[in-house]
């Protein structure tokens, strides 16, 4: 019998703080510690783990033309041995945020999340404007515009 898929994140009931501390890399725990915060300030919600990697901020429910629906994370971001990703849209990155990811820094974009060395190379201001406008979106306070 077939059975609908399942979501591969969730909120769960593991440390945040844990979850982070775990992390061997010193330079990737101090940018995951102010990405936490900057994430905690623009969303307004607590860091709560979404699965085993992903530190997510509030939800919101999606529905796809397929009809498949579920909740994800506003903003979230995972502490990878490579890259710091930082989840945003749910696709079209750069058809949404082309003009903001030229002024953004170093940076690799994928479909709905960007891969990140380092903090300190990236424009923070221009990363709390994609965050900020992701979560806007998310609510439905706005329709991403093309800026």
């Amino acid at each position: 019998m077939a059975t609908a898929k399942q979501p591969v994140a969730v909120p769960t009931a593991i440390s945040v703080d844990d979850f982070l501390a775990s992390n061997p890399d010193e330079r990737r725990r101090a940018d995951a510690g102010r990405l936490r915060a900057i994430m905690g300030e623009l969303t307004g919600e607590p860091a709560v783990m979404w699965g085993p990697s992903i530190v997510g901020f509030g939800s919101y429910h999606y529905t796809y033309e397929s009809g498949r629906s579920g909740d994800a994370p506003l903003v979230g971001f995972s502490p990878r041995k490579q890259h710091l990703v930082v989840y945003l849209t749910g696709g079209g990155l750069e058809e949404r945020y082309g003009a903001l990811l030229a002024r953004l820094g170093p940076h690799r974009a994928g479909k709905g999340c960007l891969y990140l060395k380092r903090l300190d190379d990236v424009d923070e201001s221009v990363l709390r404007q994609l965050i900020e406008r992701t979560v806007r979106v998310h609510r439905g306070v706005d329709r991403a515009s093309r800026r």
